[in-house]
Protein backbone atom coordinates (compact mmCIF):
# COMPACT_ATOMS: atom_id res chain seq x y z
CA UNK A 1 0.00 0.00 0.00
CA UNK A 2 1.38 3.42 -0.94
CA UNK A 3 2.51 5.46 2.09
CA UNK A 4 2.67 2.45 4.39
CA UNK A 5 5.89 1.69 6.28
CA UNK A 6 7.85 -1.15 4.80
CA UNK A 7 8.90 -3.92 7.18
CA UNK A 8 12.67 -3.97 7.63
CA UNK A 9 13.02 -7.65 8.48
CA UNK A 10 13.75 -9.52 11.69
CA UNK A 11 14.94 -6.39 13.46
CA UNK A 12 11.65 -4.55 12.80
CA UNK A 13 9.32 -3.98 15.76
CA UNK A 14 6.38 -5.27 13.72
CA UNK A 15 7.66 -8.75 14.41
CA UNK A 16 6.95 -8.16 18.10
CA UNK A 17 10.24 -9.73 19.12
CA UNK A 18 11.45 -8.84 22.59
CA UNK A 19 15.19 -8.55 23.22
CA UNK A 20 17.08 -8.77 26.50
CA UNK A 21 19.11 -5.70 25.63
CA UNK A 22 17.24 -2.93 23.77
CA UNK A 23 20.54 -1.76 22.22
CA UNK A 24 21.35 -5.24 20.91
CA UNK A 25 20.18 -5.08 17.30
CA UNK A 26 21.64 -6.51 14.09
CA UNK A 27 24.30 -4.39 12.42
CA UNK A 28 23.10 -2.75 9.20
CA UNK A 29 24.47 -0.29 6.66
CA UNK A 30 21.67 2.14 7.55
CA UNK A 31 22.53 2.00 11.27
CA UNK A 32 26.23 2.42 10.62
CA UNK A 33 25.52 5.43 8.38
CA UNK A 34 23.32 6.95 11.05
CA UNK A 35 26.00 6.48 13.71
CA UNK A 36 28.57 8.10 11.42
CA UNK A 37 26.33 11.12 10.82
CA UNK A 38 25.66 11.54 14.55
CA UNK A 39 29.37 11.30 15.30
CA UNK A 40 30.25 13.85 12.64
CA UNK A 41 27.57 16.24 13.91
CA UNK A 42 28.81 15.91 17.48
CA UNK A 43 32.38 16.62 16.38
CA UNK A 44 31.26 19.78 14.58
CA UNK A 45 29.35 21.01 17.63
CA UNK A 46 32.33 20.33 19.87
CA UNK A 47 34.60 22.21 17.50
CA UNK A 48 32.21 25.16 17.51
CA UNK A 49 32.42 25.42 21.28
CA UNK A 50 28.99 23.97 22.00
CA UNK A 51 28.66 21.84 25.11
CA UNK A 52 28.32 18.18 24.25
CA UNK A 53 26.71 15.83 26.77
CA UNK A 54 28.09 12.35 26.20
CA UNK A 55 25.53 9.54 26.17
CA UNK A 56 26.21 6.79 28.71
CA UNK A 57 27.37 4.35 26.01
CA UNK A 58 30.05 6.80 24.85
CA UNK A 59 31.67 7.23 28.25
CA UNK A 60 34.82 5.23 28.65
CA UNK A 61 34.37 4.38 32.30
CA UNK A 62 31.62 4.17 34.86
CA UNK A 63 32.37 3.57 38.51
CA UNK A 64 31.90 -0.11 39.27
CA UNK A 65 32.47 -2.41 42.21
CA UNK A 66 34.56 -5.57 41.60
CA UNK A 67 31.34 -7.60 41.39
CA UNK A 68 29.78 -5.16 38.92
CA UNK A 69 32.93 -5.14 36.79
CA UNK A 70 32.93 -8.92 36.59
CA UNK A 71 29.23 -8.94 35.76
CA UNK A 72 29.85 -6.48 32.92
CA UNK A 73 32.32 -8.94 31.40
CA UNK A 74 29.92 -11.86 31.87
CA UNK A 75 27.03 -9.99 30.26
CA UNK A 76 29.25 -8.80 27.41
CA UNK A 77 30.28 -12.38 26.65
CA UNK A 78 26.64 -13.45 26.70
CA UNK A 79 25.89 -10.85 24.01
CA UNK A 80 28.90 -12.08 22.02
CA UNK A 81 27.71 -15.69 22.14
CA UNK A 82 24.18 -14.65 21.18
CA UNK A 83 25.48 -12.41 18.35
CA UNK A 84 23.82 -9.36 19.92
CA UNK A 85 26.87 -7.11 20.15
CA UNK A 86 26.36 -3.49 21.18
CA UNK A 87 29.89 -2.04 21.21
CA UNK A 88 29.64 -0.77 17.63
CA UNK A 89 26.81 1.54 18.65
CA UNK A 90 29.20 3.59 20.78
CA UNK A 91 30.49 6.68 19.01
CA UNK A 92 34.16 5.79 18.51
CA UNK A 93 35.14 9.39 17.77
CA UNK A 94 33.74 10.52 21.11
CA UNK A 95 35.35 7.59 22.93
CA UNK A 96 38.73 8.45 21.44
CA UNK A 97 38.32 12.09 22.41
CA UNK A 98 37.17 11.20 25.90
CA UNK A 99 40.16 8.90 26.52
CA UNK A 100 42.88 10.95 24.83
CA UNK A 101 44.15 12.41 28.10
CA UNK A 102 43.61 9.45 30.41
CA UNK A 103 42.28 5.92 30.56
CA UNK A 104 39.98 4.44 33.20
CA UNK A 105 39.35 0.79 32.25
CA UNK A 106 37.06 -1.10 34.60
CA UNK A 107 38.65 -4.51 33.96
CA UNK A 108 42.03 -6.05 33.25
CA UNK A 109 42.38 -9.28 31.26
CA UNK A 110 45.47 -11.48 31.06
CA UNK A 111 44.92 -13.37 27.82
CA UNK A 112 46.87 -15.68 25.56
CA UNK A 113 48.30 -14.03 22.45
CA UNK A 114 46.28 -16.45 20.31
CA UNK A 115 44.59 -14.65 17.40
CA UNK A 116 41.38 -16.57 18.05
CA UNK A 117 40.90 -14.78 21.39
CA UNK A 118 39.97 -11.15 20.52
CA UNK A 119 39.43 -9.95 24.08
CA UNK A 120 37.43 -6.75 23.55
CA UNK A 121 35.18 -8.47 21.02
CA UNK A 122 34.65 -11.52 23.24
CA UNK A 123 33.37 -9.24 26.03
CA UNK A 124 31.55 -6.74 23.77
CA UNK A 125 33.67 -3.80 24.94
CA UNK A 126 35.04 -0.75 23.16
CA UNK A 127 37.82 1.84 23.50
CA UNK A 128 38.97 2.52 27.07
CA UNK A 129 36.99 -0.24 28.79
CA UNK A 130 39.44 -3.14 29.17
CA UNK A 131 43.16 -3.12 30.00
CA UNK A 132 44.42 -6.11 28.01
CA UNK A 133 47.70 -7.94 28.65
CA UNK A 134 48.55 -10.69 26.14
CA UNK A 135 51.29 -13.29 26.09
CA UNK A 136 51.40 -16.86 24.78
CA UNK A 137 49.98 -19.14 27.48
CA UNK A 138 48.47 -16.24 29.51
CA UNK A 139 51.32 -16.51 32.01
CA UNK A 140 52.08 -14.17 34.90
CA UNK A 141 55.69 -13.27 34.21
CA UNK A 142 57.36 -10.43 36.11
CA UNK A 143 56.76 -8.02 33.23
CA UNK A 144 53.13 -9.03 32.85
CA UNK A 145 52.58 -8.73 36.59
CA UNK A 146 54.04 -5.21 36.54
CA UNK A 147 51.65 -4.24 33.76
CA UNK A 148 48.65 -5.68 35.60
CA UNK A 149 49.70 -3.91 38.80
CA UNK A 150 49.77 -0.65 36.84
CA UNK A 151 46.24 -1.32 35.65
CA UNK A 152 44.96 -1.95 39.17
CA UNK A 153 46.96 0.52 41.26
CA UNK A 154 47.23 3.45 38.83
CA UNK A 155 44.29 3.05 36.46
CA UNK A 156 41.83 1.60 38.96
CA UNK A 157 40.68 -1.62 37.33
CA UNK A 158 38.21 -3.45 39.56
CA UNK A 159 38.58 -7.00 38.29
CA UNK A 160 41.49 -8.99 36.86
CA UNK A 161 40.60 -11.99 34.73
CA UNK A 162 43.16 -14.61 33.67
CA UNK A 163 41.65 -16.04 30.50
CA UNK A 164 42.79 -19.46 29.32
CA UNK A 165 41.33 -20.99 26.19
CA UNK A 166 40.70 -24.26 24.38
CA UNK A 167 43.29 -25.76 22.04
CA UNK A 168 46.05 -23.49 23.41
CA UNK A 169 49.25 -23.87 21.39
CA UNK A 170 51.54 -22.81 24.24
CA UNK A 171 50.03 -25.41 26.58
CA UNK A 172 50.21 -28.07 23.87
CA UNK A 173 53.88 -27.31 23.22
CA UNK A 174 54.59 -27.64 26.94
CA UNK A 175 52.83 -31.00 27.04
CA UNK A 176 54.74 -32.24 23.99
CA UNK A 177 58.07 -30.97 25.33
CA UNK A 178 59.71 -31.13 21.91
CA UNK A 179 62.61 -29.04 20.65
CA UNK A 180 61.36 -25.72 19.26
CA UNK A 181 63.06 -22.78 17.52
CA UNK A 182 64.08 -19.51 19.14
CA UNK A 183 62.90 -18.62 22.63
CA UNK A 184 59.59 -20.48 22.55
CA UNK A 185 60.69 -23.01 25.15
CA UNK A 186 61.14 -20.19 27.69
CA UNK A 187 57.36 -20.34 28.15
CA UNK A 188 57.40 -23.94 29.33
CA UNK A 189 58.59 -23.35 32.90
CA UNK A 190 55.56 -21.14 33.61
CA UNK A 191 53.06 -23.66 32.22
CA UNK A 192 54.73 -26.86 33.47
CA UNK A 193 53.01 -26.78 36.93
CA UNK A 194 49.61 -26.92 35.20
CA UNK A 195 50.68 -29.85 33.01
CA UNK A 196 52.04 -31.66 36.07
CA UNK A 197 48.71 -31.13 37.83
CA UNK A 198 46.34 -31.92 34.95
CA UNK A 199 48.31 -34.36 32.83
CA UNK A 200 48.34 -34.55 29.04
CA UNK A 201 44.71 -33.49 28.51
CA UNK A 202 45.09 -30.22 26.63
CA UNK A 203 42.02 -28.32 27.81
CA UNK A 204 42.32 -29.63 31.36
CA UNK A 205 45.90 -28.32 31.47
CA UNK A 206 44.78 -24.97 30.05
CA UNK A 207 42.11 -24.72 32.76
CA UNK A 208 44.65 -25.57 35.45
CA UNK A 209 47.08 -23.03 34.01
CA UNK A 210 44.50 -20.21 34.17
CA UNK A 211 43.79 -21.03 37.82
CA UNK A 212 47.48 -21.21 38.71
CA UNK A 213 48.30 -17.89 37.02
CA UNK A 214 45.38 -16.17 38.77
CA UNK A 215 46.58 -17.52 42.11
CA UNK A 216 50.11 -16.31 41.36
CA UNK A 217 48.81 -12.79 40.77
CA UNK A 218 47.02 -12.80 44.12
CA UNK A 219 49.88 -14.34 46.09
CA UNK A 220 52.99 -12.90 44.44
CA UNK A 221 51.97 -9.25 44.25
CA UNK A 222 51.65 -7.39 47.56
CA UNK A 223 50.06 -4.48 45.70
CA UNK A 224 47.29 -6.65 44.26
CA UNK A 225 46.87 -8.63 47.48
CA UNK A 226 46.25 -5.42 49.43
CA UNK A 227 43.56 -4.27 46.99
CA UNK A 228 41.87 -7.67 47.18
CA UNK A 229 42.00 -7.58 50.98
CA UNK A 230 40.39 -4.13 50.99
CA UNK A 231 37.58 -5.33 48.71
CA UNK A 232 38.63 -2.97 45.90
CA UNK A 233 39.69 -5.67 43.47
CA UNK A 234 38.84 -9.24 42.52
CA UNK A 235 41.08 -11.70 40.66
CA UNK A 236 39.41 -14.54 38.78
CA UNK A 237 40.29 -17.28 36.32
CA UNK A 238 38.18 -18.13 33.27
CA UNK A 239 38.23 -20.38 30.22
CA UNK A 240 37.29 -19.39 26.66
CA UNK A 241 35.96 -21.99 24.22
CA UNK A 242 37.18 -20.86 20.79
CA UNK A 243 34.49 -22.94 19.06
CA UNK A 244 31.42 -21.63 20.91
CA UNK A 245 32.73 -18.23 22.02
CA UNK A 246 31.59 -18.87 25.59
CA UNK A 247 33.65 -17.80 28.59
CA UNK A 248 33.25 -19.97 31.71
CA UNK A 249 34.30 -18.66 35.11
CA UNK A 250 36.64 -21.04 36.92
CA UNK A 251 37.06 -19.04 40.11
CA UNK A 252 35.40 -15.99 41.62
Amino acid sequence: MRGSKKCEGAGCRCHGEERDDPRAVPLSRRRLLGATIVGATTSVLAGAGAEVVLPLAARAQTMKSPAEALQALVEGNRRFVERKLTFYQDDLAILQQNTAEKQEPFASVLSCADSRVPVELVFDQSIGHVFVNRVAGNIATTEIMASIEYGAVVLGTKVIMVLGHSNCGAVKATIDGKAVPGQISSLYRFIRPAVDAAGANLDAAAVANAKIQAQLLKESSPALAELVKEGKLSVVAAFYDVASGKVTLLTR
